[in-house]
C-alpha cells in the first residue's frame, strides 16, 4: 500500500505543479503579453501542455491502481482522476486521500 500511495503522491505533485505552470502562463500571457492566433507562444508553453498530457496520463494509472487497492467506490475515484485536470487540485486531493489512509490505518501516522 504504501509504494501504491508514493508512487501516486509523487504523481498528484509533478502533475498539479506541471498543470498550475501552464495555466499561470497561460493567464499571463493572454492577458498581459497579449498572445493571439497570429502571435506566436513560446515554445515552452506548448511544451508544458504537452508533458501535461502525459504526465495526467501517468497520474491516471497511479490512481486506478491506489482506488483498486484501497477499494474506493467509483465517484470517489472519478474525483481522485478529475482532480489532475483542475489547477492545484491534485494537491488537495493528495492530501485528502493521505488523511482517509492515515484514518483506515493503511499508513503510519509519521
Amino acid at each position: 500500500m504504501k509504494g501504491a500511495f508514493l508512487r501516486y503522491r509523487v504523481m498528484a505533485w509533478v502533475t498539479g505543479v506541471v498543470l498550475a505552470t501552464a495555466t499561470i502562463w497561460a493567464l499571463i500571457g493572454y492577458l498581459f503579453l497579449n498572445y493571439s492566433s497570429e502571435g506566436g507562444k513560446p515554445g515552452i508553453y506548448s511544451a508544458l501542455w504537452i508533458a501535461h498530457g502525459w504526465l495526467y496520463f501517468l497520474y491516471l494509472i497511479t490512481g486506478v491502481d491506489l482506488a483498486f487497492r484501497v477499494r474506493y467506490s467509483v465517484p470517489r475515484t472519478l474525483a481522485i482522476l478529475i482532480a489532475g485536470t483542475i489547477p492545484f487540485a491534485s494537491f488537495f486531493a493528495e492530501a485528502a486521500v493521505h488523511k482517509d489512509l492515515v484514518r483506515r490505518d493503511l499508513l503510519p501516522t509519521a
